[in-house]
């Protein structure tokens, strides 16, 4: 029985189309737990890596609560694809080949290795397609091209903004305010006193380069893509105007998702996902984990020390949507679970209830809680773990 589909029999194969018998999911831009109600197919994406120091616990976190609504989605029916994108031409990750001295494509080629390899120890479900920015250059164009043509954006001492002003909902899918927005955008990368916006909040779409960066031909002069209009241009590449769903690491809310919804729009004339997940972030000493207070935990080295299942174990434990704390004693609370879960053996112990939790806003905790009891209860629980991702 493979960990994709842990059990299909008739109790979990019900692809609803009644609200009541649905999946319940937060959605971020609703600002409630609605019923998720999509097809056979389910077409989601999330945003991936920026690759110059991947896989920390936060990506792990985030890639994770897709990995598990996969496979409770599949388990009742469902054919899901979810991609994943690689941004492989951005200022982070030119800044860090800088630094380290070599080529930005060698660098990012090292850490999508490691992504996936830290991925395929965790038993994570492989994507449908992990697209490269850098492969999307002539579709970038593209619709930067319609979006000047359009009067959505235009051209500034070789560069090429978004005009907010163009698109009157802008700011209102998460409904921040102007200020936030405006802090984020200068916490962000968004750089709000560029004198060459015409506002403020308006966002770069393609950017000159400078001598020792990446640069392709456009209408424009050589430059190279910003950062929202490639996961634009991506996503309508690989999955359609629509998604059924998209979202990613909080931070991302605003302003890449908020840029991202509000260029689609215009492109498409139709909404880029009908339901937005977000997933919380993690802390470590006190703050949340950054590479600017250089309190990350990464995946690689967690793996040298721990199996990959307890590692997942241990962010099964908490819920997409609360921040949470890295420490050595979650770690060692979640060895020993795999422990007594392996010696439980064989069976559907608590299938059940860790179907009904993840039903229930992806409620993983409560699921670990599920297969915790029947474990204490003496019934094998392999199939409940599996649907968690986990081989016993």
């Amino acid at each position: 029985m493979s960990a994709a589909h842990p059990d299909l029999n008739a109790p979990g194969r019900t692809i609803a189309t009644d609200p009541a018998k649905a999946m319940q999911l937060y959605d971020t831009a609703r600002r409630a737990v609605v019923p998720f109600l999509p097809g056979d197919t389910v077409s989601m994406y999330t945003c991936g890596i920026t690759p110059y120091d991947a896989t920390h616990l936060g990506h792990a976190a985030t890639f994770l609560t897709y990995d598990i609504l996969q496979r409770r989605l599949r388990d009742r029916g469902h054919e899901t694809r979810c991609v994943r994108n690689v941004t492989d031409v951005d200022d982070p990750l030119l800044a860090k080949a800088r630094e380290l001295g070599i080529h930005y494509l060698d660098l990012a080629a090292r850490e999508v290795k490691r992504l996936e390899e830290d991925l395929e120890a965790m038993n994570f479900l492989p994507v449908y397609s992990a697209p490269r920015a850098t492969s999307a250059i002539a579709e970038i164009r593209k619709v930067v091209s319609r979006l000047i043509e359009d009067g959505h954006a235009y051209v500034a001492e070789g560069a090429v903004f978004f005009d907010v002003a163009s698109y009157p909902a802008f700011g209102s899918l998460f409904d921040l305010g102007e200020e936030r927005m405006l802090a984020f955008a200068a916490e962000r990368g968004g750089n709000p006193d560029d004198p060459r916006k015409r506002n403020k909040l308006d966002f770069v779409l393609w950017q000159a380069s400078v001598d020792d960066e990446p640069a392709w031909e456009s209408l424009w002069g050589p430059g190279r893509p910003g950062w929202h209009i490639e996961c634009t241009a991506l996503a309508q590449r690989e999955l359609g105007d629509t998604l059924d769903l998209h979202g990613g690491g909080g931070d991302l809310i605003f302003p890449h998702h908020e840029c991202s919804a509000a260029q689609s729009q215009c492109l498409t004339g139709q909404p880029l996902a009908r339901h937005w997940l977000h997933g919380a972030l993690v802390w470590k000493d006190g703050a949340k984990m950054s590479k600017s207070l250089g309190n990350l935990v990464f995946i690689s080295d967690l793996r040298q020390q721990f199996d990959p299942r307890a590692i997942r174990l241990m962010i099964l434990a908490h819920h997409y949507r609360h921040d949470w704390s890295w420490s050595d004693e979650v770690m060692a609370a979640a060895a020993t679970r795999l422990e007594r879960w392996v010696e439980a053996g064989d069976g559907d112990g608590g299938l059940a209830e860790v179907r009904a939790a993840l039903d229930a806003d992806l409620d993983t905790p409560a699921a670990v809680a599920a297969v915790d009891r029947a474990v204490a209860d003496g019934k094998g629980v392999s199939r409940a773990a599996a649907l968690l991702g986990v081989d016993c």
